[in-house]
């Protein structure tokens, strides 16, 4: 595999350069993914879904690169938390006191992993740098859509 990175790898691989700032990078990821999600018919669940779909594939044919270059796992690489983010706001009302909620349940289930994420996210290549935030994602998406259902 070609190990360079160019600037349009380099753009959306690192979350519009979230993954390069000197802390936090997941987080302000999260935070770049949640501005993109308040774009005007963002919400549109069939748009999401192509999103989520072409930066799961974009992401991870990227990641492997940021692998190649930078080691395991890359904090550089930051698509991943666009993904998670975008399937943990899916479906939700676009209201703040949905998106925060969902921002914050979000970013506790990427950073403590609960099994299977744990695990996906010892698969190597870049599949691994997605799939534990996908599930993370997707866990965040149930309880979402279960809190919704008792609130809304």
């Amino acid at each position: 595999m070609n190990s360079k990175i160019n600037h349009i790898e380099k753009l959306i691989g690192s979350g519009i350069y979230t993954g390069y700032l000197p802390f936090a990078q997941g987080t302000f990821a999260s935070l770049a993914a949640v501005i993109i999600y308040l774009i005007p018919g963002f919400e549109n669940s069939a748009l999401m879904t192509f999103c989520i779909s072409v930066f799961y594939v974009a992401g991870t044919l990227i990641a492997g690169k940021f692998i190649e270059i930078y080691g395991a796992d890359p904090r550089q690489c930051t698509i991943d938390e666009f993904v998670g983010t975008w399937i943990s706001l899916l479906f939700i009302p676009k209201k703040i006191w949905f998106i925060v909620p969902a921002f914050l349940i979000w970013r506790v289930f990427d950073i403590i992993k609960p099994f299977p994420a744990n695990a996906a996210e010892k698969i190597k290549g870049g599949t691994g740098v997605m799939l534990d935030d996908v599930i993370a994602g997707i866990y965040t998406f149930l309880l979402m859509q279960i809190m919704l259902y008792f609130i809304y």
